[in-house]
């Protein structure tokens, strides 16, 4: 660990994200703790999927810390720890985000923003186990759920635009 790292502040995220169904309504919920301060957030929107709440989560979490942090950020999305932890997001960004030659890589609004968050703060994502009775994994589930059933969603404009060029006939 940097003399740098040792000076900033330790700050515990737990994120969930979902949608019911998948594609359709979306919800995210965010558990931040630092020392003993706690903080809840959820947001949702009309029409998304379950991976960009996952990734929507660690945004949000991630956004609402206000000076440069520490962070271990917890997440039951395999998709969301193995794209940044296997290092799958960096490849696809330096292969002008693609997968691989046939397929475009999806989500990228959403792991610029990420991208651009991790390099403000030093994080480092850890998988837990979902749905498997862990207090704050649950809680963050719950805060998604919740959030997914409100009325007048925001509109998640990165999906509703990349769904319309997918269905594009020209």
């Amino acid at each position: 660990m940097t003399l740098e790292e040792k000076q900033l502040k330790d700050v515990t995220i737990y994120t969930d994200g979902g949608c019911e169904p998948n594609p359709g309504a979306g919800g995210y919920g965010v558990v931040l703790i630092a020392g003993s301060a706690r903080k809840e957030l959820s947001g949702g929107f009309g029409l998304t999927t379950n991976n960009r709440m996952e990734i929507y989560a660690a945004i949000a979490g991630l956004d609402a810390l206000k000076v440069p942090c520490n962070v271990k950020l917890f997440s039951d999305s395999r998709y969301l720890v193995d794209a940044m932890t296997k290092g799958w997001v960096f490849k696809w960004k330096a292969n002008n985000w693609r997968r691989n030659k046939k397929e475009k890589a999806l989500n990228i609004d959403l792991w610029e923003k990420l991208l651009a968050l991790c390099e403000r703060h030093e994080v480092r994502f850890e998988w837990v186990k979902g749905h498997a009775g862990h207090r704050l994994n649950e809680r963050c589930d719950e805060l998604a759920m919740n959030a997914l059933k409100r009325s007048n969603l925001s509109i998640d404009e990165g999906y509703e635009q990349t769904h319309i060029e997918s269905q594009s006939f020209f």
